[in-house]
């Protein structure tokens, strides 16, 4: 005879939907970016700088969030490297300097964000508002053509 109830994880899924919805609503703001049969084209650097010059409450607040960017990447970079090497240097164990590179390059990240977020003052600007405007202002432009 089989049970037609609902599992003990669906049960729990479906009693805590609502509660994780609400707290991640602002992915709702990507959602018709995402979510499409075709993807939106490609754009390039020039079109994200039209962009700026174009929108005077957004324009910045994108450019500042492109500058953050720079900090993440270098964080990566210099979490990586450092941490590759110092495990090479006191292990000569290629798989350890290969795992503390990644592990390196993820607090690398992590770190560059922060720093950008407090020396850009990130914290003051929406910068979640900038994207989702640039997007919709690349849909305008490109006219639907996906």
């Amino acid at each position: 005879m089989a049970d037609s109830s609902p599992s003990f994880f669906r049960r729990h899924w479906e009693g805590w939907k609502d509660y994780w919805g609400e707290r991640f609503a602002i992915l709702d703001n990507y959602a018709k970016f995402v979510n499409r049969d075709k993807p939106i084209p490609k754009w390039s650097d020039s079109d994200v700088e039209e962009f700026i010059a174009s929108d005077p409450v957004y324009g910045p607040t994108l450019r500042t969030t492109r500058e953050a960017a720079k900090f993440a990447v270098a964080g990566a970079v210099i979490g990586a490297v450092s941490t590759a090497a110092v495990s090479w240097k006191y292990s000569r164990s290629p798989h350890g300097a290969a795992l503390s590179f990644a592990a390196g390059g993820v607090f690398g990240v992590t770190f560059g964000q922060e720093f950008a977020s407090h020396w850009l003052q990130l914290y003051r600007l929406d910068t979640l508002g900038a994207e989702v405007k640039f997007l919709e202002w690349w849909e305008r432009k490109i006219g639907g053509r996906s």
